[in-house]
Order: C-alpha cells, then sequence, then structure tokens
C-alpha cells in the first residue's frame, strides 16, 4: 500500500465514522475504497469491519445523554444482536468467495435504495409511533438478530434497518433510538470484528487507518451530524454505492 492509498483509506475512515453516528451506510465509503485499491473484496470487508470499531464506539460516546435510561433495552437487544453477528462473520468467512462476490453488489444495492427511502422511512415511522411498544416484543428481538447477521456479513446499512426496526415497534424519540442504534452497531462490529481478527485475514494497515479515520469521524459526526445537508450527503452515499456496485460487477 502506497502513501497516498493509506490516506485515501484514512479520509474514507473519517468520512465513513461520520455517517455512521448520524445515519448508517459509513462502510459505502471505506469499503469501495478498499476494493477499488485493489484490495480482496472478502478481505476488504474484515479490514473494513475490525477498522469500523473505534468509530462505532466514539459515535456511541457521542450520544451518551440520549442513551440515559436505556440500558435494561440495550442488554436486551445486545445479546441476539451479538449472537448474530457472530453467526454473520462465520457465514462470510466459511461460504465459497463467489457467494461474496454475488450477494455483496445485491446487499449495496438494497443498502443504497434504503438510504434514498429514509426519509420517507422515517415519516412513516412517526405515523406509526401512535402506537406505543415499550418493549418491541419477540419481532423486535428476531429483527435486531438478523439485522446482527447482516451486519456480520458486510453491514452497510445496518443502521438504517435497526432505525426502522425499533422506530415501527418502539414507542421512543428518534435521537434516542438513533442513540440505540450506534451502540448496536459497536456490539455487532465488535463481534464480527473479534472473530475476524481470531481466525481471518485481516490487513492491518488498512484496518489501523479506517480505525485512526473513523474514531475522528465518530466523535465529530455525534457533534454536528444534525448540522450536515442530509440530501447532499444521502446522495454522496449512493453515487459512491454505485462505485462500488460497478467495481465489484465489472471490475
Amino acid at each position: 500500500m502506497t502513501p497516498w492509498e493509506a490516506v485515501a483509506i484514512f479520509v474514507a475512515g473519517i468520512g465513513a465514522g461520520g455517517i455512521n453516528a448520524v445515519v448508517g451506510s459509513g462502510s459505502l465509503i471505506t469499503f469501495p475504497t478498499m476494493v477499488a485499491l485493489g484490495m480482496p473484496p472478502v478481505v476488504a470487508n474484515v479490514s473494513n469491519t475490525v477498522g469500523l470499531v473505534p468509530g462505532s464506539l466514539t459515535g456511541a460516546f457521542g450520544y451518551r445523554v440520549e442513551l440515559r435510561g436505556q440500558l435494561r433495552r440495550l442488554v436486551r437487544l445486545g445479546i441476539p444482536a451479538v449472537v448474530g453477528a457472530v453467526a454473520g462473520g462465520v457465514l462470510l468467512l466459511y461460504l465459497p468467495p463467489e457467494t461474496f462476490d454475488i450477494v455483496v453488489p445485491i446487499l449495496i444495492g438494497v443498502a443504497c435504495v434504503l438510504v434514498v427511502i429514509q426519509p420517507r422511512l422515517n415519516k412513516w415511522l412517526g405515523a406509526r409511533r401512535e402506537h406505543p411498544h415499550p418493549h418491541g416484543g419477540p419481532w423486535l428481538l428476531a429483527g435486531v438478530f438478523a439485522c446482527g447477521i447482516y451486519g456480520g456479513y458486510f453491514g452497510a446499512a445496518q443502521g438504517v434497518l435497526l432505525i426502522g426496526l425499533m422506530g415501527t415497534l418502539l414507542d421512543d424519540g428518534l435521537q434516542r433510538l438513533n442513540a440505540a442504534k450506534n451502540v448496536l452497531a459497536l456490539l455487532v462490529n465488535a463481534a464480527a470484528a473479534l472473530l475476524f481478527i481470531a481466525i481471518a485475514e485481516v490487513d492491518w494497515l488498512a484496518a489501523l487507518m479506517v480505525a485512526l479515520g473513523a474514531a475522528i469521524g465518530g466523535f465529530f459526526g455525534a457533534k454536528i451530524g444534525r448540522r450536515l445537508p442530509a440530501p447532499v450527503l444521502r446522495w454522496l452515499i449512493v453515487c459512491i454505492g454505485i462505485v462500488a456496485i460497478v467495481k465489484l460487477v465489472y471490475g
């Protein structure tokens, strides 16, 4: 890896950390960047997951005020999230690499669609909150488990999925749900990262560059994320996702 390639991954990590703290889908910046620089897709995904853990941590810390009073909820939802993350990580490592090459462009496409429709989704969720769900019930546990599998396997837009689930099945403010989303994403990334460190190939320089950038981005993203022009950010993510799909399919 050249110094300029390392800088590119570091900058992508800053963007990913900030986006993850505010919305989710930061992997649509870091993962395509590493693939574009010639890294094998599975290695890029593993290294990206490991690198994003510090950004998830600083993003969650930035929402610490909104996390007050949510410990019981986070314990209840964190368990299926972690179990799902390990299952997703195992699928990534033991399914044939060709499966990842086929599935990931589809997942990126779905993630891009979710990012585009998020404003309408939020409006719909606001209407749904007229019907309170204090604990979410088994459907929320099952949904968080499924999101954990998705996050352990790939993870882009898992934050959007988590916000959608919790917004539908819980009666709480969007900022508090976003704070909970950051913690759950941290747990998923950390569980998958520990698995990958133990038994997978990690590009440690790439992971380090992502980690340094994501830690900075997560901290400042949590502070200034509400001031970012959401439409510009949303379409930037989509454009990067399209580039990633083209690179994976035709590269």
